[in-house]
């Protein structure tokens, strides 16, 4: 193996390992569910990234074959970890907060959570008789 390979490998292995290391370090230490919900999402997407990124490295630069498998894996961890992030803030929202806990949003209808949205009107129907 090359070491310019060796060293890519091994480079994202690290990231891997870092953010991994953070991401849980800062899951135990950070006070509240908000604060706590940063760290495991970065640790996530950044430190299992880094070590699908570095086994796909590996795979294709060693081995000579592309590893489509964890290509996927890595797109699903990348696409789903934001939306998973954003649905329990809103429902830690809707839980633990008021609307006088969150701050004016200069909007019609404020926070979605807190205010319906505007009654969409019916069309009227076209070509009835009256």
């Amino acid at each position: 193996m090359a070491p310019v390979t060796e060293i890519l490998i091994s480079f994202f292995i690290v990231i891997s390992g870092i953010f991994g290391l953070v991401g849980s370090y800062g899951l135990i230490k950070l006070r509240d569910t908000m604060q706590r919900l940063h760290a495991p999402t970065k640790a996530t997407t950044l430190g299992v990234g880094g070590a699908l990124i570095a086994s796909m490295l590996y795979f294709l630069l060693v081995k000579d074959s592309f590893s489509f498998h964890e290509l996927l894996i890595t797109l699903f961890l990348f696409l789903t970890a934001p939306i998973t992030a954003n649905f329990i803030s809103k429902a830690f929202m809707v839980n633990n907060l008021r609307p006088k806990d969150v701050p004016e949003t200069g909007r019609d209808y404020g926070w979605a959570i807190y205010d319906d949205p505007p009654q969409l009107k019916e069309p009227e129907a076209e070509g009835k008789g009256e």
